[in-house]
């Protein structure tokens, strides 16, 4: 119990509030770089703060330096306050201000703190010019009945260097601003009520005073309070109504002008103070003589100390109310408002005189009282108590501290010095040196009466234990040259702690609790306030000095110092080496024997128990020893929980010892039972057995995971220190502290590990555990944690289950274990306590082993009472009542079997193919599968079993036909072998770790266990819907949803599959889709990467394939729509053994549940999806996808699918038309021109054709979007079979004109191409032989080639045989009557002239 201090709040981002406070010292600042967290952000360029960018220039040689100092001294250039509720702090600086508020939240470590965050921030400054000088943090009490005396709310008051006082709410909500004088404020303080802790103590008011350079002005508590109330609640009618003037009256405050003083810094007010009557009289015979006259009643005076420069100490008095001074030589003065009248006076012997002659108050304006004087005068020989200066020229002050009790005050003082104050004397009573730029502060402490217990022989030790709490203060000084905290004992008391705390931290000392307390209300509720805090902005935390009340006291006069120092010698003896373990047992005892107080004796007996170091037999001594010398004392000195705590460590002692004993027994159970032994364990036939084993073997395969095992790690192995702090003691019964799930089944590992291997016996154990206490239900809790955690080793030894099944037995032949008087007709708690632990179990196998012997268990038992009441008499209706309790009981142990069986297989299931393809798999794919449990299943709802499949296989990145071929070959081996069960599968269970090939079989498995969860529809609904969320997390994963698509086509019921579909496109798809759509329109073209990830938050690449699984997904639907016509609604049914599942609504209702989609809208969609996907497909340039569409169509898009909107109808203005058919031209183009403008090698001619083999059939899609947007389908044809010609694609060509319906005008199309070929070949190679044929040629026609552009040809590497069959195709397809015919016949005599040197 010593000194500490201790952190009990930290700042979320205290650096960001350092930057906005002083903007030079930002991390981008040049010469200021400084290192900041990324993970912290606070966004706070949003409240409008505006100063970023005010930073000065430094001159080079000085920045390196001055950042350096400033970045880690800056809090000290700051106006700081803290609330003593903890509840803000202000940070203020010129006239910027941070309020923060603390909050709970989670650190890095993962620990919930409580950390300081911004709550508002920004300029107080109204006046040009004005800085903030003070601040303070008042919590205001509440007033309502259901929160009286608590803090209701905080108000900020702040003092700026033009006068102004301002009040603020925590939101920075301008309360109240009063000028109060017109010099700068210097500093303001407060005073709260506090209960008076003896009759004799003046109770104080309220009271907050503010400090001027020469004035001070009171505010009296209980009118602030009121008026600040009244205040708020105006502010907040004005904001709810909108109206933003208000104006609230003006404080009523005292105003009292120090004169005779040089200059003042700081002031602390004492309150009110009342003369002994023989002080009085004394004070009246010196300065009056013997005829001075005396009232009865001495006057209450208000006492104020200021600190500063000649006097360095000055103290003032004032007269309150009404009262007469009756010292007629000391100067007077009455304010003409306040009726006060004031006095002071200094010592003569000190031998000062006042230098300065009385000041006239100077004319203030219209609005502000002129002040009250209150003169330092010199008087001879004035012995009253408290008239007292303290003059020192050269000495001065900077800072005065008032201690809580009112009677000391610390000051520092430029010297380096520290001098403590008594208040009442008015003298210096102790001085510190070597602190300067000291902060000082106070904490009390008060005694706690629990224990002040007497020893024996003087039961009035300290007055009675029912008497008051003794009181101690303690000065805190905090020098931050030296960055050290020391704490003082008052008065004259020693150093009892000092802490390294750094060099830049700041000392809050509030000095005041919550404002607006009474008698009353403050004896309603004891706020936790803290008296001092440390601000350290190094490591961003906020910290308390805790001081225990005993170190106030002095060592020879205390004996709990005494008891301390014998602790702390014991607890040096137990971290040393032992040289010899007798001697330290003997010095130990006498030790703890020494020590007074019962709960230093407590603690120092914990301290032994908790060391490792020493063996049992010396805790064991020990404990016996102090144990015997408590009884031996009287038993009224005697205390009961000391002797308690004894007694329950020495029974846990006893059987740490008795179990140890058992466990290091040479105990070997019988040879391993054979596999009929264990039929006839768990009444079950071979064919059964068989089947179990074969179930378990496959599991054990699937599930094994490597174990990390450490040498010395023993299991059944604990301490006695672990063992200790695990149990407890409580009335005649052990129970077992809140421990975590591994320490758990470490205790249970010490119990009955041993016994479960069948090398200790399980009757002594069972025995020793419930003769020391500890309940049946403790105990098979323990054992079911012990069995449930060690699966692995359970299953490598099959022995273990007829260890479990004894262990059972004489679990349950324990008293109170299974009730005999419970009621025959309901459950048995006992073995429903089994089950639900099996319920919540994740490892199956052991699970459904537990379950196995439970329930054979609970069988013989059930047969054992039944059997003793027949025995008994008991007749044929008792008899017919316990057979049905057997029954509903059985009832749920089969229940539960089948539960388990069913998540063995799952979980199988789940656990296996890890290890296909690690390297493509994804970082979402990469996740391990969660562990399943009965319970887990029942709260996930209906599709809880199949969202766990689904992820398996997305996991394993399984395609839909592997699915679909899973369930057809499981229905075959179905056929072939009806009765195979899960054993069958058990010799393929090899396989599945090497071979991809065995998940089908797995598949299957499940399958049949689970025929309506993971009917095919369902699951791929799942798969599907599991597919489109993980890609949704991570949208350049396209693939993911391609997957997707899939898994919805593989729905075979159109409801389910209209219903999925809908919810992906509301989901996931139309808010991406809308904004690439916009985008696209917007840019004209399609989009670069940036901005694709800009504005709809993925890659150009990715993008293109987004739009191209939306196409599908809007066909899915349609056909959808179409299908589900013919179709019934499917009924979702459950496994008998399932039935009471809970939890969310499955995928597949939430899809049945969906409305009807309106196809024409779904269709509109489909055109849009259809051009946007072949802009970025084609990357096509001056299209604006949305301009093809008229107002109508526009507004219907990325409307609800389901709802009726008003579409493009009737004709279509031709402008439109003209648009479209341009871009449905270039969509052709580019198809074909992507399909065969590629190397003319062979080799790479083959990639880029598969890969386009798997793209849209371009030309049939343009084709139908010329349907949709009422463009003429020949035209595109036309062109089509025109560009198939242009890039040398001429037996495609052939096929696509058997398609066109206008052979005239495509005849005249293919002219044109066939003569810009013959003028390529005749033109272009210049040969010999060519100009001899042009000049054979008809004039008509050489005029007609030379007017052919070639450059239009994409593949101008065309066989002249090709061009002639062209050519006779033009021929065929031109009426003889038609203009070009003629030009036709000539051109195919032309190229039979080229073609025959060729022959």
């Amino acid at each position: 119990m010593a000194c500490s201090i201790v952190q009990f709040c930290h700042f979320q981002d205290l650096q960001a509030a350092r930057d906005f406070l002083f903007p030079h010292l930002r991390a981008d600042t040049p010469g200021c770089a400084v290192r900041r967290d990324p993970s912290k952000s606070t966004n706070w360029e949003d409240d409008g703060w505006g100063a970023w960018e005010e930073t000065e220039p430094q001159e080079p040689e000085e920045e390196g330096s001055t950042c350096k100092t400033q970045k880690t001294s800056w809090l000290q250039d700051c106006v700081l306050s803290l609330s003593p509720t903890n509840d803000l702090m202000v940070i203020a600086r010129e006239q910027k201000a941070v309020f923060l508020v603390p909050k709970w939240k989670y650190s890095d470590k993962g620990k919930e703190e409580m950390q300081f965050a911004v709550s508002w921030s920004g300029s107080l400054n109204v006046e040009e010019g004005e800085y903030v000088t003070s601040a303070l943090c008042i919590p205001l009490a509440s007033q309502k009945r259901s929160s009286t005396g608590r803090p209701d709310w905080t108000c900020i008051v702040v003092g700026f260097t033009s006068g102004y006082v301002r009040f603020y709410t925590e939101s920075g909500v301008l309360l109240l601003a009063q000028l109060l004088n017109e010099d700068p404020v210097l500093q303001l303080k407060c005073r709260t009520y506090e209960i008076p802790r003896h009759p004799g103590v003046t109770e104080q008011n309220e009271e907050l005073s503010i400090l001027y350079p020469a004035a001070i002005v009171t505010i009296d508590g209980f009118s602030l309070f009121q008026s600040l109330r009244a205040c708020r609640n105006q502010v907040a009618k004005a904001a709810a109504s909108g109206n933003e003037n208000i104006q609230p009256p003006p404080l009523a405050y005292k105003k009292w002008g120090l004169q005779d003083i040089d200059t003042i810094i700081d002031h602390a007010s004492i309150g009110i103070m009342t003369l002994s009557p023989f002080d009085q009289m004394k004070t009246a015979s010196n300065i009056g003589g013997f005829n001075a006259a005396i009232k009865n009643s001495p006057p209450a005076m208000s006492q104020y100390i200021t600190v500063g420069s000649n006097p360095f100490t000055g103290f003032f008095y004032a007269l309150e109310g009404s009262t007469q001074p009756l010292l007629s030589h000391v100067a007077l003065a009455v304010a003409s408002k306040l009726t006060s009248a004031l006095f002071n006076a200094a010592s003569g012997w000190l031998g000062w005189k006042s230098k300065h002659e009385e000041e006239t108050v100077q004319k203030q304006k219209p609005k502000l009282e002129p002040a009250t004087p209150l003169a330092v005068r010199q008087v001879r020989r004035a012995p009253l108590t408290g008239q007292f200066g303290l003059p020192d020229s050269r000495r001065h002050g900077e800072s005065i501290c008032l201690s809580p009790c009112n009677t000391l005050a610390a000051v520092t003082d430029d010297f380096g010095r520290v001098i403590l104050l008594d208040v009442a004397r008015g003298i210096a009573i102790r001085m510190w040196k070597g602190y300067r730029d000291a902060q000082t502060g106070w904490t009390q402490v008060v005694e706690d009466l629990h224990e002040r217990v007497p020893e024996r022989g003087d039961p009035s030790r300290f007055g009675g234990a029912q008497g008051p709490g003794r009181v101690a203060q303690f000065l805190v000084i905090y020098a931050p040259r030296r960055g050290i905290l020391e704490v003082w004992g008052a008065q004259q008391g020693p150093r009892v702690a000092a802490f390294n705390v750094g060099k830049h931290c700041r000392l809050l000392y509030p000095g005041y609790k919550i404002m607006g307390l009474n008698n009353v209300t403050s004896q309603s509720w004891q706020p936790q306030t803290y008296q001092i805090c440390l601000v350290d902005p190094v490591s961003g935390s906020v910290k308390t000095v805790t001081v225990p009340f005993h170190l106030a006291l002095s060592d020879k006069k205390s004996e709990r110092a005494k008891d301390m120092h014998l602790v702390k010698k014991l607890a040096a003896l137990l971290k040393a080496k032992p040289p010899a373990l007798d001697l330290v047992e003997t010095e130990i005892k006498e030790l703890i024997l020494d020590i007074k107080y019962p709960a230093t004796k407590k603690q120092a007996l914990e301290s032994v128990l908790a060391c490792d170091r020493l063996p049992f037999s010396c805790l064991r001594n020990i404990t016996q020893t102090l144990l015997d010398a408590l009884k031996n004392q009287e038993l009224e000195s005697v205390d009961e929980g000391l002797l308690q705590f004894c007694a329950n460590k020495l029974k846990l002692l006893h059987l740490y010892e008795s179990v140890s004993q058992l466990n290091a027994l040479d105990f070997h159970s019988d040879t391993p039972c054979s596999d009929n032994d264990l039929a006839a364990l768990l009444r079950l036939d071979e064919k059964e057995l068989l089947k179990l084993q074969a179930l378990l073997e496959k599991y054990r395969q699937e599930n094994t995971r490597a174990v990390v095992r450490f040498s010395d790690e023993k299991d059944g192995v604990l301490p006695v220190k672990t063992f200790l702090e695990y149990l407890e003691y409580e009335k005649d019964a052990i129970n077992i502290r809140k421990i975590s799930e591994e320490e758990y089944v470490s205790l249970g590992s010490f119990f009955f590990w041993k016994c479960l291997h069948g090398e200790s016996s399980t009757e002594d154990v069972c025995r020793t555990l419930g003769s020391a206490g500890l309940s049946p239900q403790l105990l098979l809790s323990l054992l079911l944690s012990v069995w449930l955690s060690k699966e692995k080793d359970i299953l490598d030894k099959p022995q273990s289950v007829r260890c479990l099944h004894t262990m059972l037995s004489v679990l349950s032949r324990m008293k109170v274990a299974i009730d005999d008087a419970w009621d025959s007709q309901s459950v048995s708690p006992w073995w429903q306590q089994m089950r639900t632990a099996c319920v919540q179990a994740e490892n199956n196998g052991a699970a459904l082993l537990a379950a196995l012997v439970g329930h054979c268990v609970a069988m013989q038992t059930s047969s054992t009472v039944a059997e003793r009441k027949v025995v008994l008499g008991a007749d044929s209706e008792a008899l017919s009542d316990s057979w049905e309790a057997l029954s509903l009981d059985t009832e749920y142990w089969k229940l539960l079997l089948q539960q388990l069986e069913d998540c063995v297989v799952l979980q199988t299931l789940l656990h296996s193919g890890a290890h296909v393809r690690p390297y493509c798999l994804s970082s979402p794919q990469a996740e391990p599968v969660p562990r399943l449990s009965v319970k887990r299943l029942l709260e996930g709802g209906k599709g809880g079993i199949a969202d766990s499949v689904a992820k398996w296989v997305f996991k394993q990145d399984l395609s839909p036909e592997v699915l679909k071929l899973a369930n057809t070959e499981g229905d075959a081996e179905t056929a072939d072998e009806p009765n195979s069960g899960l054993h069958g599968g058990l010799s393929e269970a090899p396989a599945a770790e090497t071979d991809p090939g065995a998940t089908p079989g797995l598949l299957h498995a499940a399958y049949r266990q689970f025929p309506c969860s993971l009917e095919p529809d369902v699951l791929h609904a799942h798969c599907c819907w599991e597919s489109v969320v993980q890609w949704n997390r991570d949208p350049e994963e396209a693939r993911f949803f391609m997957r997707s698509i899939e898994h919805l086509k593989h729905i075979l019921n159109g409801h389910v599959q209209n219903g999925l579909a809908l919810m992906m496109w509301n989901t996931f798809v139309v808010k991406r889709f809308s904004a690439a759509a916009y985008l696209m329109d917007k840019v004209g073209k399609s989009p670069k990467d940036r901005l694709c990830r800009r504005d709809v938050g993925m890659s150009d690449t990715a993008l293109t394939s987004f739009l191209g699984s939306c196409l599908d997904l809007l066909q899915t639907l349609m056909e959808a729509d179409v299908s589900r016509d013919e179709m019934q609604v499917p009924v979702l049914g459950t496994e008998d053994a399932w039935q009471a599942v809970e939890g969310p609504v499955s995928i597949v209702e939430l899809a049945l549940d969906q409305k009807r989609t309106h196809y024409p809208l779904v269709e509109h969609h489909s055109v849009l999806c259809s051009v946007l996907y072949a802009v970025m497909r084609f990357s096509l340039k001056a299209v604006k996808p949305l301009s093809l569409f008229d107002s109508k169509g526009k507004n219907a898009f990325f409307k609800d699918l389901t709802s009726i909107q008003l579409l493009p109808s009737g004709e279509i203005d031709p402008d439109f038309l003209s648009v479209r058919q341009q871009f449905l031209l270039k969509v052709i183009s580019a198809a074909v021109h992507a399909q065969h403008s590629v190397a003319k090698d062979r080799d790479s001619e083959d990639a880029p054709s598969t890969a386009f083999g798997k793209d849209q059939d371009w030309p049939v899609l343009a084709v139908d979007l010329a349907h949709h947007l009422q463009v003429s389908e020949d035209v595109v044809r036309r062109h089509y079979v025109g560009e198939l010609y242009t890039h040398g694609a001429d037996h495609l060509a052939e096929e696509a004109i058997l398609q066109v319906h206008d052979k005239e005008v495509l005849a005249s199309q293919l002219l044109v191409l066939a003569g810009q070929r013959l003028a390529h070949a005749l033109l272009r190679t210049q040969s010999k032989e060519g100009m001899e044929l042009l000049a054979r040629l008809s004039p008509t026609l050489c005029t007609w080639l030379k007017a052919m552009d070639p450059q239009d040809l994409q593949n101008t590497e065309v066989p002249i045989a090709m061009t002639a069959k062209l050519v006779n195709k033009v021929m065929e397809l031109l009426p003889e009557n038609h203009g070009q015919f003629s030009l036709a016949l000539h051109l195919t005599e032309a190229v039979e002239a080229i073609s025959l040197p060729a022959l």
